[in-house]
């Protein structure tokens, strides 16, 4: 397994103090993704990202998965923002029902 070094620098599109960021990524075989995947997938999890090559071309890269820390929506976010009208939960007309169930 050779370790590729900096794959490629990533710039940012707004001017920041830091705008380039280095990502490593390490090639690896066919062979090798087979020969034991929970190990390479341990590697991943870590924050590697790993390029799979198959006959000396990229086919896929494996890379952590980005999972977004979302926090509760607060209660009454879209308050006054619609009313619910009072037939909301009233039967559909025959014609629009009719078109619902294709007839």
């Amino acid at each position: 397994m050779g370790l590729s070094g900096p794959a490629f620098l990533k710039r940012s599109p707004i001017p920041t103090a830091i705008s380039t960021i280095l990502i490593f990524m390490s090639n690896i075989s066919l062979q090798e993704l087979a020969h034991d995947p929970a190990a390479l997938l341990d590697r991943v999890e870590a924050g590697e990202r790993i390029v799979v090559i198959r006959g000396g071309r990229p086919v896929a890269e494996l890379r952590p998965f980005a999972n977004p820390q979302l926090a509760p929506r607060p209660f009454g976010l879209a308050a006054g923002s619609f009313t619910v009208p009072d037939d909301f939960d009233s039967p559909l007309p025959d014609d629009i029902l009719r078109e619902f169930e294709g007839r």
